[in-house]
């Protein structure tokens, strides 16, 4: 069945912290869409997959083992995966889009 959407459609930031919102899932493949609000825990996140990040809208600084990266709209990252990453800032109504790719099954 095709699927279809608007990424910038309720695209509000929420009071705090992010919203995590799944556009596909298939075949070891998930795009998220991921909309930050300033006040957000720095969690550090150490993930079993590949991960394809794309700031849409808006600025970051993330912390990705160590080293400090900082993203304006437009600019993307790729994270292999095991690899420690937290987002210490972001601007108000920061937009994301993660694509996560999981291991082809042996």
């Amino acid at each position: 069945m095709m699927q279809g959407g608007n990424l910038f459609e309720h695209s509000q930031a929420p009071a705090e912290g992010e919203r995590f919102e799944t556009l596909l899932a298939h075949q070891g493949l998930l795009i998220e869409r991921i909309i930050s609000s300033p006040k957000i825990a720095s969690t550090e996140y150490v993930q079993p997959q590949d991960e394809w990040v794309l700031l849409v809208q808006g600025e970051a600084t993330m912390d990705v083992a160590g080293v400090e990266v900082t993203l304006s709209s437009g600019d993307y990252l790729f994270l292999p995966s095991k690899t420690p990453h937290t987002v210490r800032r972001v601007s108000d109504g920061a937009l994301w889009l993660a694509i996560h790719l999981s291991a082809a099954p042996a």
